[in-house]
């Protein structure tokens, strides 16, 4: 890494961080609005629906923006849309309207967008191409650590603890069950405002900072044919699967928890938060061990074992199953930063324009976890059946790695 290229660097690995506190709350929120809109599994996670639709909607107009005025005119517009979004929950608490929280997580989502499409190919081209998968990963590994910090921390200071129905509600409970929800949903605020001060300030340090411009020759704004290059293509579609198989498994990691093993908010955020922790550890050894193996090679194995522990959660359920689901964690660290910096592999002026449909292809999350939860609320006794459709999504992220990683040039 050269130093001209250290601080740049630096403040774009913030982001990583930033945003994943973002979407890492939203496990914690789809369990504390089952409780403040009276929700069942299926129907809060509709939570994550609205958050990831803005990542299908938005990267091709984001690109475009991107490829006339820049990567940090996109990163700074980003910043200020998603902490305009965080400051809704002043309002929306007050609201107290399932509709209404959809639509602050979309306007969130449009921010954290904004700073993905850019951010993630910035940290590639921003260097030697050789180690693009490497410093992606190294960057990503700043992401692990938000979730962390979201599961571990944050979830704690919104959850709290009460799984009071309106039959076993205390008497003594000031206001009542309409004080109980009033209650939950103000505890939603103060992380959210906290949020939306430093997504502020670190947009007036983008302001002040200067950011090497990575040099383009021309061409269309947003540029379709790209995806005429399979290596992209399929890096779409193994996007696409890994996406919405990880987020079916973290977003009803709590409800998992909490409802089919029984356990207390308290206790099941911590082991959010251990879950988290995995994937912060796959991470940096995954960046070190990057640099040993080939990418596609190391992607192959940890998406095979993910799919084996996807199996375990299948036959046992329970407590084995939620082992297993720590497991998962760890060898789904490297999977999305090592098939992203795979699939922009010589695209040369398209990079921005591969960068916007690999941001698209998270509109996995937006359909395929709700395919879980459906049918884990539809069968609460075979709840574990829920987690064949993970397994079969890890299964395409290890066709990418064995087979269509690779670049075939245009004729």
């Amino acid at each position: 890494m050269k130093n001209k290229n250290l601080m740049p660097l630096t403040l774009v690995f913030c982001l990583f961080f930033l945003w994943a506190i973002s979407s890492n709350l939203l496990p914690t929120m789809i369990r504390q609005l089952m409780k403040t809109c009276e929700l069942n599994p299926f129907q809060a996670s509709f939570t994550e629906s609205a958050y990831w639709l803005a990542y299908f909607i938005c990267p091709i107009p984001i690109a475009m923006i991107l490829k006339r005025w820049g990567y940090k005119t996109g990163i700074v517009m980003g910043l200020l849309f998603a902490a305009f979004g965080c400051l809704l929950f002043l309002p929306g608490t007050a609201i107290r309207k399932y509709w209404f929280y959809l639509t602050i997580f979309f306007i969130i989502a449009t921010g954290m967008c904004f700073l993905e499409t850019a951010a993630n190919p910035y940290v590639t081209v921003l260097g030697n191409p050789s180690t693009a998968s490497k410093r992606l990963t190294l960057a990503q590994s700043f992401n692990s650590l938000g979730a962390f910090i979201s599961a571990m921390f944050l979830s704690k200071l919104i959850l709290s603890g009460h799984q009071y129905t309106r039959a076993t509600l205390p008497a003594s409970y000031p206001g009542g069950w309409d004080g109980l929800l009033r209650d939950e949903a103000c505890a939603m605020r103060p992380p959210y405002i906290t949020l939306a001060v430093v997504l502020i300030v670190m947009a007036l340090v983008f302001i002040c900072c200067r950011l090497p411009k990575i040099k383009e020759h021309g061409g269309k704004l947003i540029n379709i044919a790209v995806l005429k290059r399979s290596h992209l293509r399929w890096g779409v579609i193994a996007q696409f699967f890994y996406n919405g198989g990880q987020t079916a498994i973290n977003s009803l990691f709590l409800v998992y928890c909490c409802i089919y093993v029984g356990i207390d908010e308290s206790r099941a955020t911590t082991l959010f938060g251990f879950y988290m922790l995995a994937f912060l550890l796959g991470r940096w050894s995954g960046s070190w061990l990057l640099g040993k193996f080939a990418p596609h090679k190391l992607l192959t194995f940890y998406a095979t074992m993910c799919m084996l522990l996807s199996l375990v959660v299948i036959i046992f359920g329970g407590w084995t199953g939620l082992y297993a689901m720590i497991g998962i964690s760890f060898f789904m660290s490297i999977i999305y930063p090592t098939q992203f910096s795979l699939a922009l592999s010589d695209l040369g002026d398209d990079t921005k324009s591969g960068s916007a449909f690999l941001v698209m292809s998270i509109i996995g999350n937006a359909c395929l976890p709700q395919l879980s939860a459906f049918v884990m609320n539809a069968h609460p006794a075979h709840y574990h059946f829920a987690y064949f459709i993970p397994m079969v999504c890890f299964g395409f992220c290890v066709l990418y790695g064995l087979k269509k990683y690779k670049v075939v040039r245009p004729n």
